[in-house]
């Protein structure tokens, strides 16, 4: 019983303690709220890898991602956090973001497809996301919008090479049979859907629908 109820809550300390060298980040060292808030995502996604491993059934993840969206919200209602919420731009992304990990844990739960069903789309949203953003920032080649969503090529091809690589290497370490061949079509399929969906996604909207985008993918073929 005692593990039951202290996982969860070592867990939340390490979401906290996240969120402190954030805050630590942007008011100490000055760094800015796009580089502090991508530390987060990213940070949030591997953290978020733990818990098939360590949690032991959804109402536990539930209780991970209530509270922390409750938190989330209320910081942007009250003006803190600034090292998350403070950005020049309307965005829905961070309290989407616990939304998407329940959603993924509960596919993952009943899909009974071990780790990789879980991994693919958390580490895609975690790792392409943000990678596409700084290197479109960075390096602002063809730029293009489509609605409100504002992108560049640069960043969209670097979510696709990305979202490639983690669906190989995910296939690599969680599935028994290996052959490059044979997942080619899957892992194009999920790099080129989800770039799309990155591409078209607005306000941070991205955050639920590229791991949903992923899912999908995966129940479809597997």
């Amino acid at each position: 019983m005692s593990s039951y109820i202290n996982t969860p809550i070592l867990l939340a300390l390490c979401f906290l303690a996240l969120f402190g060298f954030a805050e630590f980040l942007y008011h100490k060292q000055k760094v800015k709220a796009e580089i502090t808030r991508k530390i987060v995502h990213v940070g949030t996604g591997l953290l978020t890898l733990l818990f098939p491993i360590f949690l032991h059934n959804q109402w536990q993840v539930l209780f991970l991602c209530a509270s922390f969206l409750l938190i989330l919200l209320a910081s942007m209602q009250f003006k803190l956090l600034p090292s998350i919420n403070g950005i020049d731009r309307v965005s829905h992304g961070s309290v989407l973001y616990p939304v998407a990990v329940y959603g993924c844990y509960l596919a993952f739960s009943y899909a009974h497809q071990g780790l990789f069903f879980f991994y693919v789309p958390i580490l895609t949203l975690a790792i392409c996301d943000p990678l596409a953003a700084l290197i479109g920032k960075r390096n602002p080649f063809g730029r293009y919008q489509i609605g409100a969503s504002k992108k560049t090529l640069s960043g969209s091809f670097a979510f696709f090479v990305s979202s490639v690589f983690v669906s190989m290497l995910c296939y690599y370490f969680f599935k028994n049979q290996f052959s490059i061949p044979s997942i080619l079509p899957m892992v194009f399929m999920i790099a080129t859907t989800t770039t799309a969906v990155e591409a078209i996604s607005a306000k941070g909207t991205d955050n639920i629908f590229i791991p949903a985008v992923v899912v999908l993918n995966l129940t479809l073929t597997l």
